[in-house]
């Protein structure tokens, strides 16, 4: 299994897409316990990294669940019938509290930053990874879901015309990103339209180049996702 031609979806996250299509597809059915690591890595000719990364993955979004010493089982992928708590993976070493206002501190002032130089063709991107968000919740692909978010944090953070911050984004991006993950779970439908509203905003922010409008809409987005993860910020 290989990456895809765009370049941008890395292994694991395609392996998470094929596994989680088991699911949707009913090949994996609610309860089943799905196959060893070693069976699925060389039935998908994978890593057994990739395939450790695209469980957790499917793991934090609430689709699969593992039991110490019985393996791993499917939970749904449904709403209202998924796992109500995504795993947090940092558990040990990192308060999800610390991370979301990190995310809010650092992402808010490159929103900021990414207004006053924001071409119309990334803003078209932003849009269109906003619809893909939608397509992914109204055809239960959380994993599409996920990935068209992370896209479009990452084209600002891209368009912020600052290399520090884009060092700093990109070295911590494995912990940040986690957190567009973890929530869903507890995610319904009213909450992801209001997140899909609130990238709208962020747009309308970019697109009217008014940096302070950009990072309040920026800083209410991950406040809101983190109340989405029981975390209060305020």
């Amino acid at each position: 299994m290989r990456s895809d031609d765009r370049g941008w979806t890395p292994l694991p996250q395609l392996v998470a897409r094929r596994l989680q299509n088991l699911i949707l597809e009913g090949t994996w059915k609610p309860g089943q316990k799905i196959p060893s690591q070693r069976t699925l890595s060389e039935d998908y000719d994978i890593s057994r990294a990739s395939l450790r990364e695209a469980l957790l993955t499917l793991e934090t979004l609430g689709l699969i669940r593992s039991e110490p010493g019985r393996g791993t089982f499917v939970t749904h992928g449904q709403e209202g019938t998924r796992s109500k708590e995504g795993r947090w993976r940092y558990a040990d070493s990192l308060p999800l509290r610390d991370v979301f206002q990190t995310r809010i501190m650092l992402e808010s002032e490159i929103a900021a930053l990414a207004a006053q130089g924001i071409d119309d063709g990334s803003l078209d991107r932003l849009e269109a990874a906003t619809e893909e968000m939608q397509r992914g919740w109204d055809l239960g692909d959380l994993v599409t879901n996920v990935e068209a978010d992370l896209l479009f944090h990452q084209i600002i953070v891209g368009h912020c015309g600052n290399r520090m911050l884009q060092l700093l984004y990109e070295n911590a991006a494995e912990i940040l990103t986690e957190t567009q993950r973890q929530p869903i779970p507890a995610t319904r439908t009213e909450r992801m339209q209001a997140s899909i509203a609130e990238h709208r905003e962020v747009i309308a922010a970019l697109r009217a180049r008014d940096p302070e409008g950009a990072r309040a809409a920026m800083a209410t987005h991950i406040r809101n996702t983190a109340l989405s993860a029981a975390v209060d910020l305020d």
